[in-house]
């Protein structure tokens, strides 16, 4: 049901039965790469093309977290998923090898809780027993296309990100034992004027703080319900950000407790400039490390804020500044 504005409350609390994260190379020298479920040591992962490497990605955490949830493709009635390639071609593909019923999401990096809301909706609401939601990106094919290919060595300045190479997925049921997604605010589109598409952090970093305080106010609660809040991928200085607002607006989340995933799932001494950012930033994040936390009871409740920068290549070509959106998921064990 809607609670407030923009919160949806999942009366049955649909379960995330299945999971999945799978990552490049870059990631499996990352702080995370015990939670991932599979790891590949070549970025072409034995494609010829960066983008059929994705889809490869995609399509091993989809059938990776069917399998760890004991179904079958047979038994999910929808798959929703969206990622960085023009016309989301990585999720459209893998579909076309799935066969399940496909609907094709975009909300840049926040499609991760968007895709898990819609999920859960449709669990909740009774039109699915069973839905697939998943994200994916590739670090290369989003530098081709959205800045430079990577063979020209193009610098970059110290609040750029690193795109997260990988895919994660998580099966949502109305049955059967894992963590519960409890409740999702969906976000508004928030620009204030910025449009060097290197500083996403800063970019998002309003869309987050706007979804976290409807959020809290839609539930007329606040930060103390939750052991961990994490945004998608703010990276430092987004995150940074992200806190002075928060507490400019009254609202201050201990340090302890409130986190980005960009800053995560890399190493400190891994060159990522300001942290990870990606669609699977977000997701094998949360489908990986954060849900094998709260498998293992170290965490009861969290929030995941997934944050989207709804740029293209021909937006900025043509000067605009950069909308941004972001989705709140709550998850509790």
């Amino acid at each position: 049901m809607i609670k407030g504005h923009q919160t949806w409350l999942f009366e049955s609390r649909p379960v995330i039965i299945g999971s999945a994260a799978v990552g490049g190379s870059f990631e499996a020298q990352g702080a995370l790469s015990g939670d991932f479920d599979m790891l590949y040591d070549d970025i072409w992962m034995g494609q010829d093309s960066f983008e059929k490497a994705e889809k490869k990605l995609m399509e091993q955490a989809c059938e990776t977290a069917i399998k760890k949830s004991g179904l079958k493709k047979e038994d999910i009635q929808f798959f929703m998923s969206g990622d960085l390639i023009n016309q989301i071609i990585a999720s459209s593909f893998t579909a076309r090898t799935l066969g399940v019923p496909y609907l094709g999401i975009y909300g840049a990096c926040s499609s991760s809780m968007e895709g898990l809301a819609l999920a859960s909706l449709l669990v909740d609401g009774k039109f699915a027993q069973n839905a697939l939601a998943a994200t994916s990106s590739h670090n290369s094919a989003a530098e081709k296309q959205y800045r430079y290919p990577t063979e020209y060595g193009a610098q970059k300045p110290p609040y750029a990100q690193w795109t997260v190479t990988g895919a994660g997925a998580a099966v949502v049921s109305n049955k059967g034992e894992g963590p519960r997604v409890f409740a999702a605010t969906i976000g508004r589109v928030i620009d204030m004027g910025l449009s060097d598409p290197f500083n996403m952090g800063a970019a998002m970093a309003p869309a987050a703080v706007d979804t976290i305080e409807a959020h809290f106010r839609d539930l007329g609660i606040g930060h103390e319900q939750y052991d961990l809040i994490a945004t998608g991928d703010l990276g430092r200085v987004g995150h940074r950000i992200a806190s002075d607002m928060l507490k400019k607006h009254g609202i201050e989340i201990p340090e302890e407790k409130f986190t980005d995933c960009g800053m995560l799932i890399y190493k400190e001494e891994q060159p990522v400039f300001s942290g990870g950012s990606g669609c699977a930033c977000c997701a094998t994040t949360t489908y990986g490390h954060l849900l094998n936390r709260m498998r293992k009871r170290e965490l009861k409740r969290i929030l995941v804020v997934a944050t989207g920068a709804l740029l293209s290549p021909m937006s900025y070509q043509q000067k605009e500044s950069i909308p941004c959106v972001a989705h709140g998921v709550c998850i509790e064990m």
